[in-house]
Formats: structure tokens, C-alpha cells, sequence
């Protein structure tokens, strides 16, 4: 369904929102900025930031939401004879190969990361959104694979896919931080994958293969 005008100058009064508090962030650190400061730098009212961020983390971590749902959509997606993990593992090879700025290979990076580590607050979201993730993920398995309420494997296998996807954050971030090029971090990445996925047991990788239409 094609987007209409006001759904798409809401999200366009939101990504500014969102860019303008990014940038103030990053200038002085996000504990030194507050939410009325973000509102006049956007020439928007206290109340209109709340309207579109719950939260005054929410504007520094707008794409949450995304993040949610994506190892989910990743497995959902899954290719004929493609198992959970195989599927999250050709992902994160593609956006690794592709440098995308979507895991973090870009110049800048280091800014954001140094934001998040000195603010307890964006730490904490940060860790609230990766059980979120998870959650998402065990009940996307559960479907998938029409587990019962008491089987333990989705849950188990949703840590190991999660666990995957964050090394690769993880990794990638102290990278950046370390200030690294991010072409070369891309292909040090490629090689942690395989390193990964020699890691992982024929339970994990080959749990929740997609069969034939």
C-alpha cells in the first residue's frame, strides 16, 4: 500500500526529530542535553517530541522498532531448505560484505558508540531491546515450527541466533571505536562468520528448515 501524505510527514517529522537530537547528542553527550532542548533546536513543542518518542532514549535509538522485528523477518524470509540460523547468517554476510552502514561500517560510527557508552540510560534500553529481540525471535520459532508451549529448543536456539548477531555488533563496534577502516573491519567480519558458524552444532544449524512449497 502506497504511503499517504500525512503518514508520510509524520515520518518525516520524525526522522527530523530524531536528527536533530542525534546531532545535539553527539555534540554534548546525551546526559547534558535535555528533551526541551532537543523541542527548540527542532522548533517543535515538548509535547510533539513525546507525541512521536516515548522516551527521551527512544530519540537517540529512533530505529528500535526495526531492530525488533529484524531477526525475526530474517528467518521468516528464509530460503527452501534454509534453516533460522543459516538464514541470519547469510544476512549479516550480505550486510558485512555490502560495508553497510546498517551494522555499523561507516566512518563516524565511533561517535555513536561513545554516546551509548557513556550514558548508563542508552546502555540499559540497549539491553532491554536485545531481550525484546530475543522475545520476538522464540515466538517467531514457535510458529515456524509449531512447538508446543513447553519445548525449550526455540527459546534456546533464539540465544544462539542472538548471540551471533550480536558478536558481529559487538565486534564491529569496538572496531570502529578503535578507529579502524570500515572496509577492512568488513572482511575481518566475513572471516568471524565462518568462524561462527564452525562454532555452532547440527542442532542449531539445521533447526527450522524451511521445506519445499
Amino acid at each position: 500500500m502506497a504511503e499517504g501524505l500525512r503518514e508520510r510527514k509524520k515520518r518525516q517529522t520524525r526522522q527530523y526529530i530524531s536528527d536533530v537530537a542525534t546531532g545535539l547528542f553527539l555534540e554534548r553527550g546525551f546526559d547534558a542535553v535535555t528533551v526541551a532542548e532537543v523541542a527548540d533546536a527542532a522548533d517543535v513543542s515538548v509535547n510533539t517530541v513525546y507525541n512521536y518518542f516515548s522516551t527521551k532514549e527512544d530519540l537517540f535509538l529512533d530505529r528500535a522498532d526495526d531492530v525488533r522485528g529484524l531477526l525475526s523477518r530474517w528467518v521468516r524470509g528464509r530460503d527452501e531448505g534454509e534453516s533460522a540460523a543459516q538464514a541470519v547468517l547469510r544476512e549479516l554476510r550480505r550486510e558485512v560484505e555490502a560495508v553497510s552502514p546498517r551494522v555499523g561500517l561507516m566512518e563516524g560510527y565511533d561517535r555513536f558508540m561513545r554516546v551509548i557508552h557513556a550514558a548508563p540510560t542508552l546502555r540499559s534500553r540497549l539491553w532491554s531491546i536485545q531481550q525484546e529481540v530475543h522475545d520476538h525471535l522464540v515466538a517467531t520459532l514457535r510458529e515456524e515450527t509449531g512447538a508446543s508451549a513447553g519445548d525449550p529448543l526455540p527459546d534456546l536456539i533464539a540465544g544462539q541466533i542472538n548471540w551471533i548477531h550480536q558478536t558481529v555488533f559487538v565486534t564491529i563496534g569496538r572496531e570502529m571505536v578503535a578507529g579502524r577502516n570500515p572496509d577492512e573491519v568488513s572482511r575481518e567480519m566475513l572471516v568471524l562468520l565462518d568462524d561462527i558458524e564452525e562454532l555452532l552444532s547440527e542442532k542449531v544449524l539445521n533447526y527450522a528448515v524451511r521445506g519445499a512449497e
